[in-house]
C-alpha cells in the first residue's frame, strides 16, 4: 500500500473516531428531558403563557371601579373694572391675586353596561385556555422534532458504521490485490482500480462524519445546550411501533388534536366578541362617586380666606339612540366571523382527515417495505459472500466483485431509509392525534 493509502487509512481509523467519541450516552428520554427545561423556544412561550394567566383579574374585565386622587394649586391673577347699572364711577381693580389649592379622592364605576364586564372576563379566561393551548403545541412540535433529529442522529451512526465496513472491504481487497500484484498474478490497472475504490469509499466515510456532526450539533441545539458536547445516541437501531391501531388514533386525533381545539377556542372568542358588541344595545348606569377639599387665598375683597370640602355622589344613566348604524353593521360583522369560524373547524377537521390517511398508509406501505429490505440485506449478504469466495480463487473479476459490494452497502442503506422513514410516520400519526408525549416514557 502506498504512502497515500497509508495516511488515509490512519486518519480514517484513528484520528476521525477520536473527533466523534465520547464517553457518555444519552437516549432519547434524556434528550427529551434536557429540551423541555432548556429549550430556548419553549422557555419564550411558558412566558407568554404565564402573562395569559396574568391578565385574567377581575379588575382587567373591568368588574372594579377606578380610584384616583389628585390635588393641585392655581394662582391666578386678574384685573376688574366694574360699571354701575345706575351710572356712577367705575369700581377699578388691578392685580388681584386668587390662590386656590384644590385635593380630592373619586371613584368612578360602572354598574352595568349590557354584560359587557361579564363577557370580558370569560374572553381572558379562554385567552388563558388559548395560552394553555399554545404552549401545549409548542410541546408538541418540540418533541416530534427533537425525536425525529434523535432518530436522524441513531441513523446517521448506523450509515457511519455500514461506511466504515465498506471501507474495510475495499481495504481487504486492496491487501489481496497488492500481495498478488506482488507476484504477478494482476496487472498494476487492477491494483490502481482497487487503490480508486478504496479511495471513493474513504470520501464518502470522510463525509458521513461531517454528516454525523452536523445533527449532533442539531440536537444540542434543540436541548438548549452547548453544540459543541460531544454524545453518542444509546439506540443501536431504529425500532417502530408496528401495533399502532388506525381507528384510536384517528379519534384520538378527531377529539384532542391541539389545532382543532385552538381553532375552536377561536370561534369561541368570535362569539364574545358578539356578546360584547351586544352589550350595546342595553342603557349603561355608572356611579361617580368623591370627596373634595378647595382653599382660597384672596389679596382683595371682603374675604381673605375661603374653604370648601364635603363629599359628592352622582349616577349617569344613558342609552345610544343612535349612532350612524355602526352597532348594527358590526354586529353583522361579527356574525359572519363566527360563522367562518365554524367553517374553519370543519375544514381543519377534514384536513385532519386527509393528512392522517396519507400517514397512515404512508405508515403501513413503509413497514412492508422495511419487511421487503430485510430480505434483500439478506440476499446482499449472502451475494457478496460467494463473490468474494470466487474472488479470492480468481474465478470473479474486480468489476462484479465491487458490483456486489455496492449491492450491499446499497441494501444496508436502503433498509435504513425505509426504518427511517416508517419511525418519521409514526411521529407524525402520534403528532397529529395528540400523543406524541408517550416518547417521554
Amino acid at each position: 500500500m502506498g504512502k497515500m493509502m497509508k495516511k488515509i487509512w490512519m486518519f480514517l481509523f484513528f484520528m476521525v473516531p477520536a473527533i466523534v467519541s465520547s464517553q457518555e450516552m444519552m437516549d432519547l428520554q434524556e434528550c427529551l428531558r434536557r429540551g423541555l427545561e432548556e429549550n430556548y423556544d419553549l422557555r419564550i412561550t411558558r412566558n407568554e403563557e404565564l402573562i395569559s394567566d396574568n391578565n385574567v383579574t377581575l379588575g382587567n374585565a373591568g368588574f372594579l371601579p377606578d380610584v384616583s386622587l389628585n390635588s393641585g394649586y392655581t394662582l391666578r391673577n386678574s384685573n376688574t373694572d366694574q360699571f354701575p347699572a345706575e351710572g356712577g364711577d367705575v369700581v377699578q381693580s388691578r392685580n388681584a391675586n386668587t390662590g386656590t389649592l384644590d385635593a380630592g379622592i373619586s371613584l368612578d364605576w360602572t354598574l352595568f353596561e349590557g354584560f359587557r364586564v361579564q363577557t370580558n372576563y370569560k374572553r381572558l379566561q379562554e385567552m388563558q385556555t388559548i395560552g394553555e393551548l399554545n404552549t401545549r403545541l409548542a410541546v408538541e412540535d418540540f418533541i416530534a422534532t427533537l425525536t425525529a433529529e434523535y432518530y436522524n442522529y441513531v441513523q446517521q451512526q448506523l450509515r457511519l458504521g455500514n461506511l466504515k465496513y465498506a471501507v474495510s472491504l475495499s481495504k481487504e481487497r486492496l491487501r489481496i490485490v497488492e500481495a498478488r500484484y506482488q507476484v504477478g498474478s494482476l496487472s498494476r490497472l487492477d491494483l490502481q482500480q482497487a487503490r480508486v475504490y478504496f479511495n471513493a469509499d474513504s470520501s464518502l466515510l470522510i463525509q458521513q462524519y461531517e454528516i454525523l456532526n452536523s445533527s449532533r450539533i442539531k440536537l444540542n441545539e434543540l436541548m438548549g445546550g452547548d453544540v459543541n458536547q460531544v454524545f453518542s445516541a444509546e439506540d443501536s437501531t431504529i425500532v417502530f411501533d408496528r401495533l399502532l391501531s388506525k381507528e384510536e388514533l384517528l379519534d384520538a386525533a378527531l377529539q384532542q388534536n391541539t389545532m382543532i381545539l385552538l381553532t375552536e377556542k377561536n370561534k369561541m372568542l368570535s362569539e364574545l366578541e358578539l356578546k360584547n358588541l351586544q352589550s350595546r344595545n342595553f342603557p349603561y348606569l355608572r356611579l361617580n362617586t368623591g370627596y373634595g377639599f378647595t382653599h382660597y387665598n384672596y389679596n382683595t375683597g371682603t374675604l381673605d380666606k375661603q374653604r370648601n370640602w364635603g363629599p359628592n355622589v352622582g349616577v349617569t344613566l344613558g342609552y345610544t339612540l343612535f349612532d350612524g348604524f355602526n352597532r348594527s353593521r358590526e354586529q353583522k360583522n361579527a356574525r359572519i366571523s363566527v360563522m367562518n369560524r365554524e367553517l374553519e373547524i370543519e375544514r381543519n377537521r377534514l384536513a385532519l382527515q386527509s393528512d392522517f390517511a396519507n400517514m397512515w398508509m404512508s405508515y403501513q406501505n413503509n413497514m412492508e417495505l422495511t419487511q421487503l429490505e430485510i430480505e434483500s440485506l439478506r440476499n446482499a449478504e449472502l451475494n457478496y459472500e460467494i463473490a468474494m469466495e470466487r474472488y479470492k480463487i480468481g474465478d470473479l473479476s474486480g468489476l462484479e466483485l465491487r458490483e456486489a459490494q455496492n449491492s450491499l452497502l446499497e441494501a444496508e442503506q436502503r433498509l435504513l431509509t425505509a426504518q427511517y422513514r416508517t419511525k418519521m410516520y409514526e411521529i407524525s400519526l402520534l403528532q397529529i392525534s395528540g400523543n406524541v408525549a408517550s416518547y417521554l416514557n
